[in-house]
This record gives structure tokens, C-alpha cells and sequence, in this order.
């Protein structure tokens, strides 16, 4: 397996940069901030930038933890790609991790000056620190569940056509919980004002009596009882319910929606 490495400070673009780099050097896999990645999607690992604080995401980047440690390397050799990027702040920090995970050395490390100019690391350097925002490089679908309450972008790059054909590379845009701007969070009486303005805007809803919200790591489950308009249809009603709630509050909120139950306590 042949490893190569990526360097640069925090926030100058090493994740943007990682996947154009791996199609031109046809590199397999990324670990990346404690993920590991390939054919855009996450194979296997904890993101970094899902953990409360910097000490932690970075513990969670270098892989001090032996399960998790445990679970990449498993992984690793089950696909057992033919090459690996490793992306980290310094070269010692690539070396560590390839250590930790039992990967041969690295043998090509780049620099993100190699391949960026001043310009486009002082861009990614505005975006982390002005507005916080970090860059994983996977399509933002792969990451709605793992990610569920984080503020996800969806970022698609067109470069330039070869063969007739332009190069398309999927990215996500998400505002970790330790990012620059402080920790956010949305109550679930926010969401079931939500829920019941969107219960009063549904045709034949007479009125929302109840929502009740689960909510944890992996998603939200939302649960509402209601009254229908004597004449309706309930089933269609409580679909056409479930529906609008789903998107609206997924859209509004950023957390996953696992599932919209829907009780149906009467007609009126």
C-alpha cells in the first residue's frame, strides 16, 4: 500500500483540496479528521468535527482511542486500498497516524502550498475562521445522519471538461459544534411551534393536541396527535402530515428525521 500525506495548518483548505488531489494522483482513500473515506463515502471512523471541544477533535484526528483506532485499521485492510492520503497539520501528525492505524510511512508528503496559492488559502482561512466553516470531503447525503443538527452545505465543484466531459467533485460544508462562532442549539419547543403551525397550514388538520420529540445522536423522531376534519380523508391527511413535516423541520433544523408518527385522536 502506498501512502502519501497532505500538510497544512488548520483551516487552509486541506479537505477542499483532498479529493481533486487523489483523482490526479488516482489515490484509493483519505483519512481525514478521523474518517476514512473512499469512493465518496465514509467507510468507516468517528468525524472529529463532531466532538465538543478542539482537545477532543483533535485526540479524535490522530486516533488515540483503541476502539476506534480498532474499527479504521479493521476497515483499511478489508477494502485494502492500493493507496492512501493521509491529511494533517504537520508531518510529524501524518506520521503518528499512520502509525496508529499500522500503515507503512508515508512515502510522498505534500504541502498545501505545493498545490494552492496564497489567495485561495486566505479564502479557506476567512471561511474557517470568519464564518466557520469546515469542509469534509463527501457528498452531504452520506453525512445527514452522522451530522443531524449540524448545519450541512452541500458543495458541488465543476472543474474543467476532459474528453467531452467536466470533472464534478461532491464536498460538504458543516459548522462544527466547536467552531469559532460558540455552540448553538434548537429546543424542542421550537420544533413543536414548528410542527403546529405547519399542522395548522395542512388541509382537513383541525388542530395539533400534541407533540412529543425524541431526539439524540443519529436523528429525531417526531411524534403528533391531532384532530381531523370530520369528511376527510385521515390516511391522506396523516401522510400529507408527515411529509410536510419531515422536509420542513429536516430543512429548517438540520437534524435528521428518523420518523413522523402521526396519532389521529378524533373528527370535528
Amino acid at each position: 500500500m502506498k501512502i502519501y500525506g497532505l500538510v497544512g495548518k488548520s483551516g487552509t483548505g486541506k479537505s477542499y483540496q483532498a479529493m481533486n488531489l487523489c483523482k490526479e494522483l488516482n489515490i484509493e482513500g483519505i483519512i481525514d479528521d478521523g474518517l476514512f473515506i473512499s469512493g465518496s463515502s465514509i467507510l468507516e471512523g468517528t468525524s472529529a468535527k463532531r466532538q465538543s471541544t478542539k482537545v477532543a477533535a483533535i485526540k479524535t484526528a490522530l486516533f488515540t482511542d483503541e476502539e476506534h483506532r480498532r474499527l479504521v485499521r479493521d476497515k483499511i485492510r478489508e477494502v485494502s486500498p492500493e493507496s492512501l492520503l493521509i491529511l494533517g497539520t504537520s508531518e510529524k501528525m501524518v506520521h503518528r497516524i499512520a502509525d496508529h492505524l499500522e500503515l507503512p510511512p508515508p512515502e510522498s508528503i505534500i504541502h498545501i502550498e505545493d498545490i494552492t496559492t496564497e489567495e485561495e488559502r486566505e479564502t479557506a482561512r476567512k471561511q474557517r475562521e470568519e464564518l466557520g466553516k469546515h469542509i469534509i470531503p463527501v457528498p452531504a447525503l452520506q453525512l445527514k445522519r452522522e451530522f443531524s443538527g449540524y448545519f450541512l452545505d452541500p458543495l458541488r465543484i465543476i472543474r474543467g471538461w476532459r474528453g467531452g466531459r467536466a470533472s464534478i467533485s461532491e464536498k460538504t460544508v458543516v459548522r462544527p459544534t466547536y467552531s469559532y462562532l460558540g455552540a448553538y442549539t434548537i429546543s424542542d419547543k421550537v420544533i413543536g411551534d414548528i410542527v403546529y403551525y405547519l399542522g395548522g397550514k395542512t388541509a382537513g388538520v383541525e388542530s395539533v393536541t400534541k407533540v412529543s420529540i425524541e431526539n439524540n445522536a443519529d436523528g429525531m423522531r417526531i411524534a403528533i396527535s391531532l384532530v381531523c376534519k370530520f369528511g376527510c380523508r385521515v390516511v391522506d391527511v396523516a401522510r400529507e402530515l408527515q411529509k410536510v413535516v419531515a422536509k420542513n423541520v429536516g430543512n429548517m433544523t438540520a437534524f435528521h428525521i428518523k420518523a413522523v408518527d402521526i396519532d389521529i385522536k378524533g373528527l370535528k
